[in-house]
C-alpha cells in the first residue's frame, strides 16, 4: 500500500475565517474601494486639504510580550499593543494614521483565536481613527508549533511637508517633556519572562490592587488623540517614542548634529510596577534605564514657552507629562545628571 501525502494546511478552516473576519473589516472610509478577498487593497488616495503631502510608513511587531499575552490569553490586549505601538512610532513625525496591514503567522489556524485577534487590530485601528484595510493570514507547520503565533503590522500616515516634525526645528535651551507611560508598554519582556521562570510567585505579587502579571500584560498607551490637536498649534519641536534602549537610545535620533539633550534622572516619576521589577531581580539603575521606558512613554521637546500649554493640554486626557530635562550645545547624544528615585 502506497504511503499518502497527508496536507496539513487547512484551506478549509482558513477560507471559512476569511470569510467571518469580513465584519470586522467593515468601514465607512469612502477611501477603501475594495473588500476583502481582493489581493490587495485599494485606497483613495486624493488630499486636497493638504498642499504637499507625505507619506508615513512604519512596520512594527510586539516582541515577546507575544508569548506570555497568548499563555495567558490576554489576545486582545497583544492586538492593541501592536497596533499602539505602531501609531505612536508613526505620529512622532506629526502625522496622522490611514491604514494598517497585519499579518497573522501561526503554525495551525485556530479559527476562534485568528477571528479575535483580527477583530482586536481592527478595532485599536478604529479607535485611532484609522482603517484595517486588509494583511495576511499564513498558517506555517513545521515552520512554527501549533499554538504558536507571530503578529506584524504596517501603517501608512499622511503630514503636510511643512508640518513634518523631524527634530529640526528643536533649539538650544528648549525643554524636554516626559509624557508618561502606562506600564511597560511592549519592552522589556525577555526580562519579565526570566524573572517569571525564576520566581512564578512574582506573577501574583499585588501592586496598587492589581497583579505583577495583570500590570504587565497591560496594552502600550497610544498617544495620537491626545497629541493631534498640538500638531494643529505647532508646539511640539521634536517627539521620541521611547521603546527599546530607553530615554538615551532614542531621544537621540530626533536630535539635531550639534545639541544635545541633558536629562535629569531625579525629576523622572518612577511608576510602582518597575519598582518591583528593580527590586525582584536586583537589577541595576543603568539596566533598568535600558530595558525598560521607566515611565516615559514618549519625550516631547519645545520652547520653554509651550510647556504649559502642552502640560495642561495632556492633563485633559488624563495623562501627566513634566519637565526631565533641557537643550544643550554638544553633538547630538543624550547625557544624564542625577539619580534615579526609588523612594
Amino acid at each position: 500500500m502506497k504511503n499518502e501525502l497527508k496536507y496539513d494546511v487547512d484551506i478549509n478552516t482558513a477560507n471559512k475565517a476569511k470569510k467571518e473576519m469580513a465584519e470586522s473589516l467593515e468601514t465607512n472610509d469612502k477611501r477603501v474601494l475594495n473588500k476583502i478577498g481582493a489581493f490587495s487593497a485599494l485606497y483613495d488616495f486624493k488630499f486636497p486639504e493638504y498642499k504637499n503631502p507625505v507619506l508615513v510608513l512604519k512596520t512594527e511587531e510586539p516582541g515577546s510580550k507575544q508569548l506570555l499575552a497568548f499563555k495567558y490569553d490576554r489576545i486582545e490586549n497583544i492586538c492593541y499593543d501592536m497596533i499602539n505601538h505602531l501609531i505612536n512610532d508613526c505620529i512622532v513625525m506629526g502625522a496622522k494614521p490611514l491604514t494598517v496591514q497585519d499579518a497573522i503567522i501561526c503554525g495551525k489556524l485556530e479559527k476562534d483565536k485568528v477571528l479575535r485577534i483580527v477583530k482586536a487590530v481592527s478595532n485599536a485601528c478604529k479607535e485611532q481613527n484609522c482603517v484595517l484595510t486588509g494583511g495576511e493570514t499564513s498558517e506555517q507547520p513545521g515552520i512554527l508549533e501549533s499554538g504558536t503565533y507571530i503578529l506584524t503590522s504596517s501603517i501608512v500616515g499622511i503630514v503636510e511637508k511643512d508640518k513634518v516634525i523631524d527634530g529640526s526645528k528643536i533649539k538650544y535651551d528648549d525643554i524636554v517633556l516626559g509624557i508618561e507611560s502606562n506600564g511597560l508598554h511592549t519592552n522589556g519582556f525577555t526580562m519579565i519572562r526570566q524573572l517569571i521562570a525564576k520566581n512564578p510567585k512574582i506573577e501574583d505579587l499585588i501592586i496598587d490592587g492589581k497583579r505583577f502579571i495583570d500590570i504587565v500584560l497591560e496594552p502600550h498607551r497610544c498617544y495620537y488623540n491626545s497629541l493631534k490637536e498640538l500638531f494643529k498649534k505647532e508646539v511640539i519641536s521634536g517627539l521620541a517614542h521611547i521603546t527599546g534602549g530607553g530615554i538615551k537610545e532614542n531621544l537621540d535620533r530626533i536630535l539635531p548634529d550639534n545639541l544635545n539633550a541633558e536629562i535629569d534622572l531625579s525629576k523622572i516619576q518612577i511608576l510602582p510596577i518597575f519598582k518591583a521589577i528593580r527590586k525582584s531581580g536586583d537589577i541595576k539603575d543603568e539596566e533598568m534605564l535600558r530595558v525598560f521606558n521607566m515611565s516615559i512613554g514618549l519625550c516631547a521637546v519645545c520652547d520653554q514657552k509651550h510647556k504649559n500649554k502642552i502640560i495642561s493640554h495632556l492633563e485633559k486626557f488624563k495623562i501627566n507629562s513634566y519637565e526631565i530635562g533641557r537643550i544643550t550645545k554638544g553633538c547630538k547624544k543624550v547625557v544624564t545628571t542625577g539619580k534615579l528615585n526609588w523612594k
